[in-house]
C-alpha cells in the first residue's frame, strides 16, 4: 500500500528509483523493498516529511494523510488519530470483530468506505 503510492507518485513525477533515492539519502536496493512491501516502511514523522518533500506532497495535504495512514498501515499499526480518539478507539475490538466475521470482498470494503465518506452510511453521527 505504502510502497504502491510511493512508486506510483515517483513514476509520475518521473523520477528514477535512483534519483529518488539520491534525493532522499536511501539505498536503492532496500529502497526497491520498501516500494514491494517487502520492508516496513518509515514511520518517523521528519523522515515522512522527507519523503513528502521529494514527492511534492504537502504535509497535511489528503496525500499526505493518505501516504502517512499507508505507512502506519503497512508497518501493522493503527494510525495515531485513531488511537487517540477514546471512543473511536474503544470500539476498535467488535469492528474488527464484525469486519472479520463479515467476510467481505474488496470491492464491498471500497463500496462501505465510499458510503463512509458520502455520509450514505445508516450509521448514526454525533451532533448532526
Amino acid at each position: 500500500m505504502f510502497g504502491e503510492l510511493v512508486k506510483a507518485r515517483r513514476v509520475e513525477l518521473g523520477l528514477t528509483l535512483r534519483e529518488f533515492c539520491r534525493r532522499l539519502g536511501e539505498d536503492p536496493s532496500n529502497w526497491s523493498k520498501v516500494e514491494r512491501g517487502i520492508l516496513r516502511p518509515p514511520l518517523q514523522r521528519k523522515k515522512m516529511r522527507h519523503i513528502a518533500d521529494v514527492l511534492d506532497i504537502k504535509e497535511g495535504s489528503g496525500e499526505w494523510e493518505e501516504l502517512v495512514d499507508a505507512a502506519a498501515v503497512d508497518a501493522g499499526e493503527i494510525p495515531s488519530y485513531v488511537m487517540e480518539n477514546r471512543e473511536v478507539y474503544s470500539a476498535l475490538p467488535a469492528f474488527f470483530r464484525t469486519i472479520g466475521s463479515m467476510r467481505l470482498t474488496a470491492d464491498e470494503i471500497r463500496q462501505m468506505i465510499d458510503q463512509l465518506m458520502k455520509g450514505d452510511s445508516p450509521v448514526p453521527r454525533s451532533g448532526g
